[in-house]
């Protein structure tokens, strides 16, 4: 098992002032400042509680470097639920990040920290935040979205400037947007050769800065976009589940509220409006609307941060590709998917087909450490595909859904998969 490089992380300041937060922290004698500015100028002073925990978790991408047995979080407020929040980040947020890197957190120390003073603030349910990815979850979310609410897009983006994909998929919504733009120290975009590095739990992290911009902006729903099988593990290590969607997962939606109400006395629900949808009903009531077909960009090339190696469009060669391409199959014509997937197709492309076979759990060890779905799912959606007439040429996919029987019918995931936390008010 390796051995972390550091002995001390520990919390120096959050801050804000006016438009522009900031969270500075220390790892050894490094010194990091993060920032997150809002694009339109809205003041996130209001919402300095919210700020103050959104520090907390991004300080997590600069922890990672020496994954120090000891974090202090100093005179920042803290309390019970945020404590239970960044406990769980860095044992589970970071589960994936620590498995790559062969150490071990559960024994991570966190000292320090204030109670927590609840603030009031002004919120109305009926104003809703809706962070964006572009991808079939957010899109499906916004194609349910009452139009009782008011409601924007919410999305951060990088200080190398924002993503084609997503802006493009935006533009075919209409919907306004709220944005955020993040700068990360330049010290850790350009890191050392002993510095660990792996996958954070940025998602939490988004999620909280949401939060926040909603209530600075008077807004009392946050509405997310994650499935039911976000939950599922990629593996699980002497009985520690391992899961690179744990800060999309439901037991970090009940932290990440908790957490959140604990700061904030105002009508402020944060929750996932697709937690109890498969993917299976996400990719059918994609392929429902050609128009919805146009605007979804679920390629992760999309969003590097280097910004010359992105992709506009499908690459149509990565995991994500194939995922989504699996999920659409059983429902678009064949013709009609490979022209939504820029004259590409994942499921028949030979490079891909090991990436396949680990989807529909074939080959031991992990499903992709990608925001994918589970075995269940995809065995069912293959399924799905060879039953229809335009894919009975893909005499491999046959093969394969012999070895890979789906244990559940893709008509039973179309029900709910269990329950959710989502106001009526929130529904079409």
């Amino acid at each position: 098992m390796s051995s972390p490089w550091a002995s001390r992380f520990s919390y120096l300041d959050v801050s804000v002032d006016g438009p522009r937060a900031s969270v500075t922290v220390q790892l050894d004698d490094l010194v990091f400042t993060e920032t997150l500015v809002s694009d339109d100028g809205l003041t996130l002073e209001p919402a300095r509680p919210l700020i103050e925990l959104w520090g907390l978790l991004a300080g997590l991408s600069y922890y990672k470097a020496g994954a120090a047995p000891l974090i202090d979080v100093g005179d920042l407020p803290l309390g019970r639920a945020g404590r239970a929040l960044l406990e769980a980040a860095v044992r589970d947020g970071l589960g994936e990040y620590a498995y790559r890197n062969d150490i071990d957190l559960a024994e991570v120390r966190i000292v320090g920290g204030r109670e927590v003073t609840a603030s009031s603030a002004p919120a109305d349910p009926t104003r809703a935040l809706v962070p964006f990815g572009g991808g079939i979850d957010s899109v499906a979310t916004w194609h349910h979205l009452s139009p009782q609410l008011d409601a924007s897009f919410f999305v951060v983006s990088p200080a190398s400037g924002r993503f084609a994909a997503l802006e493009n998929a935006m533009s075919e919504t209409g919907m306004p947007v709220r944005r955020l733009t993040r700068t990360l120290d330049p010290q850790i975009t350009s890191p050392q050769p002993h510095w660990l590095n792996g996958h954070v739990p940025v998602t939490a992290m988004i999620t909280v800065a949401a939060a926040a911009v909603a209530l600075a902006d008077g807004r009392g729903s946050v509405i997310l976009s994650n499935e039911h099988s976000a939950s599922v593990p990629n593996l699980v290590v002497e009985g520690r589940a391992i899961n690179h969607q744990w800060s999309k997962s439901a037991a970090a939606e009940v932290l990440l509220a908790d957490a959140i109400s604990e700061r904030v006395r105002a009508p402020l629900t944060v929750a996932s409006f697709l937690r109890a949808k498969s993917e299976p009903w996400v990719a059918r009531d994609i392929a429902s609307d050609p128009h919805l077909l146009r605007v979804v960009r679920s390629c992760n090339r999309a969003f590097r941060q280097d910004v010359g190696s992105r992709a506009v469009t499908w690459c149509g060669e990565c995991d994500k590709c194939l995922f989504v391409n699996l999920m659409l199959a059983p429902f678009v014509p064949r013709n009609e998917l490979r022209q939504v997937f820029d004259g590409t197709e994942p499921l028949t492309h030979t490079p891909l087909r090991t990436s396949l076979e680990t989807l529909l759990g074939l080959i031991d060890g992990p499903k992709p450490f990608e925001c994918v779905g589970d075995v269940v799912e995809c065995r069912a959606a293959l399924a799905g595909v060879v039953a229809r007439s335009d894919w009975r040429d893909a005499s491999d996919l046959s093969v394969l859904a012999d070895r890979a029987p789906a244990t559940v019918s893709i008509d039973d995931l179309m029900n709910d998969q269990g329950v959710d936390r989502v106001p009526a008010t929130w529904h079409r």
